[in-house]
């Protein structure tokens, strides 16, 4: 992002202390200078005249004096420049890791007082998050039973949130692979150039599927220089989920299973943060402060350019001493 603004100062200011000799050159015109006069038997013949004259001398001195004031200025060498700053934002690069599994369907959260699955309020809450970065390269990792990349990193903000649109529970399978997840939001930021690398892995359950154990992959992310936030969603105790039955639509509880030592564990290893977010407000707040923790760091270079500008008082000054001189020599001429 460029700024560019006008600047305009004087090379040697000290010149324009010679301005001070401007009133003494007044003084001088006003207390020495005499009139040529041709003696008249009476004065009143030329009263009117008389007036005419004194203010068409002071007109004379007027222009003299601003003459010698734009010399002045022009010697202090006026200069015009132009200030230049340029921004280098240091984008971070942010893999947004989603628990899309079974348990993401529970109905123990809402959005305007409605009551909605977990993975409802997820998207909601995501898609604000995303609105918020600027510069930032963010990709999306679902994962349940597996993991998979849903979005590799961009810049396109549209194109996350077309992804987060189209997110269904059990898009990846019923269970929860929080390692593999990690492993994967791993591989797609270690040879990404950019100098702060961030996940933010949410889930609702405890790891019990995929290959990777989620103590390894947070080794491996504290090694690359990876940091890694975790969010743990939904209530405790027994929770609601809605089911299709014989007589319709019914609502059936299951106990929570939130690892949280887990959790804590991946955040602490790699020097980032572990949230619990029990209703849409606390989820909203935690992607709020996340925000404003991880911002891009902005580097400015500024630079000034100036020029020369002394015609801008020389020109004038030419001018109004020629001005003086034909005035002085026609209409204003002094009767000797």
């Amino acid at each position: 992002m460029f700024e560019i603004e006008s600047i305009f100062k004087f090379k040697d200011p000290l010149f324009l202390l010679l301005l001070l000799i401007i009133p003494f050159f007044i003084f001088y015109e006003k207390r020495f200078k005499k009139y040529a006069n041709i003696k008249f038997s009476s004065l009143n013949i030329i009263k009117s005249v008389q007036k005419n004259k004194i203010s068409r001398h002071k007109i004379l001195i007027f222009l003299r004096m601003l003459c010698i004031a734009l010399f002045i200025f022009a010697l202090a060498r006026p200069q015009i420049g132009k200030f230049n700053s340029e921004d280098f934002r240091n984008g971070i690069s942010i893999i947004l890791s989603l628990d899309t599994s079974g348990s993401m369907s529970a109905i123990d959260l809402e959005i305007d007082n409605d009551r909605v699955t977990r993975l409802d309020v997820v998207k909601k809450v995501v898609k604000e998050f995303v609105s918020k970065r600027v510069d930032d390269q963010i990709g999306l990792v679902v994962f349940g039973t597996e993991a998979y990349t849903q979005s590799p990193l961009t810049l396109d903000y549209n194109i996350i949130n077309q992804f987060l649109d189209s997110l269904e529970i059990g898009i990846a399978g019923e269970q929860t692979a929080v390692g593999s997840s990690l492993g994967l939001a791993i591989k797609r930021l270690k040879d990404v150039p950019s100098k702060t690398k961030i996940v933010i892995l949410l889930t609702d359950g405890r790891n019990n599927s995929g290959k990777l154990n989620p103590e390894k992959a947070a080794d491996i992310a504290k090694n690359l220089g990876i940091k890694v936030y975790t969010v743990g969603v939904g209530t405790t105790g027994k929770i609601p989920f809605l089911q299709q039955g014989y007589f319709g639509p019914q609502i059936v509880y299951s106990l929570a299973d939130l690892d949280e030592e887990t959790l804590k564990m991946i955040a602490n290893k790699t020097g980032g943060k572990y949230y619990r977010a029990k209703n849409s407000k606390e989820l909203e707040q935690i992607y709020s402060d996340i925000d404003k923790l991880e911002k891009s760091k902005v580097k400015t270079k500024k630079y000034t350019e100036y020029n020369d500008a002394f015609y801008i008082f020389l020109i004038p000054a030419l001018l109004i001493l020629i001005l003086e001189i034909i005035l002085s020599n026609t209409i204003f001429i002094k009767i000797p």
